[in-house]
C-alpha cells in the first residue's frame, strides 16, 4: 500500500496535531449550518493567507464520506489529469484512505486520466485541503486529482462527467472540491477586477466561459482546470447555482496591495 507522506506540513499549516487542530478550530465557524453541496472551489495557499476563506467555506458545507479532490499541477505532470488512486494519504491528523474503488471507475471511464501517485508527492494544492476534511470528518477518505495545466477542454470535461458517472455507479454521496488561488501577483485593485469576472463565470456554472475569461483576460488563476471541471461536474449532477461564500486576498494579512494573490470561497448546489 502507498502512502504520501506531507510535503508543505510545517510551512503551509502546523506541522504538529495540536497546533494544526487548534489552528483549523479557529478557522472554523461552527454557528453556520452547513448545507448538502454537490461541489466547492476552494484556495490552497498557506493557511495564514488564505485559511480564513477556506475555513468559510467548509464551515457552510457538509463534507461527506468521499471528496474527490480536484487541483492544478504546479509541476509537469505526464497526462491530462493524474490519480492517486490507492492508499493512504498522511497528515498531522494520520492517515486518510484513498477510496480506491471510486478511483478506479474514474480511471476506466475518463481516457484522459492516469494513476501516477507521483505527480503528488510535491504538490500542495489538494494537501492544504485535508486537514479541514479530517477536522470536519475523521472518517473522510477521498480521490486526489491532478489537472495538468495542458488539459484540453475536452480532458476537464471528460474528468467531470467521469467523477460524476463514478460516484453515481458507486451509489456514494461525495463532495468534490476544485482547490485554485485567483489572480496572481498583481496590484489589489485589478485583481479584484479580474477575480470577480472569473468568479462570475462560476457562479452562473459556464465552465466554458470561465476557461474563455481566464484566457482572454489574462487571469492568473492556477487552477482554472479543475475549477471548470468541477462546474461541469456539478451540472451534470443537476447544480443550478453557485454562491460566492468569501473573497479576500493576500493584503488583507501582508499590507501589500501592489502585488497580491486573490482568493475565493465558492459553495455550488
Amino acid at each position: 500500500m502507498t502512502r504520501r507522506r506531507p510535503y508543505v506540513a510545517g510551512a503551509f499549516y502546523p506541522g504538529e496535531a495540536v497546533r494544526l487542530r487548534a489552528t483549523v478550530k479557529s478557522l472554523i465557524d461552527r454557528r453556520v449550518a452547513r448545507e448538502r453541496a454537490v461541489a466547492a472551489v476552494v484556495p490552497h495557499a498557506g493557511y495564514i493567507y488564505s485559511g480564513g476563506v477556506a475555513g468559510a467555506v467548509y464551515s457552510s458545507v457538509e463534507i461527506p464520506d468521499t471528496v474527490v479532490l480536484l487541483g492544478p499541477a504546479h509541476n509537469r505532470i505526464a497526462s491530462g489529469a493524474a490519480l492517486y488512486d490507492e492508499g493512504t494519504w498522511t497528515t498531522p491528523f494520520g492517515d486518510c484512505p484513498i477510496e480506491a474503488r471510486l478511483a478506479g471507475r474514474i480511471l476506466r471511464l475518463a481516457s484522459c486520466a492516469r494513476s501516477d501517485p507521483s505527480a503528488h508527492a510535491r504538490e500542495h494544492s489538494l494537501e492544504v485541503q485535508l486537514p479541514f476534511l479530517q477536522y470536519l470528518n475523521p472518517e473522510v477518505s477521498i480521490v486526489p486529482i491532478c489537472l495538468s495545466h495542458t488539459a484540453t477542454l475536452e480532458d476537464i470535461e471528460e474528468i467531470g462527467h467521469a467523477v460524476i458517472r463514478a460516484v453515481e455507479e458507486c451509489g456514494e454521496e461525495a463532495l468534490i472540491v476544485a482547490s485554485t488561488d485567483m489572480s496572481h501577483y498583481v496590484p489589489k485593485s485589478e485583481a479584484e477586477i479580474l477575480d470577480r469576472k472569473a468568479i462570475a463565470c462560476i457562479l452562473r456554472l459556464d465552465a466554458r466561459d470561465l476557461l474563455e475569461t481566464v484566457r482572454r483576460e489574462a487571469i492568473t488563476m492556477c487552477g482554472a482546470p479543475p475549477a471548470a471541471s468541477a462546474v461541469f461536474a456539478a451540472r451534470k449532477a443537476g447544480a443550478t447555482s453557485g454562491e460566492l461564500i468569501r473573497y479576500t486576498t493576500s493584503a488583507d494579512q501582508s499590507g501589500d496591495e501592489s502585488e497580491v494573490v486573490g482568493y475565493a470561497g465558492i459553495r455550488i448546489k
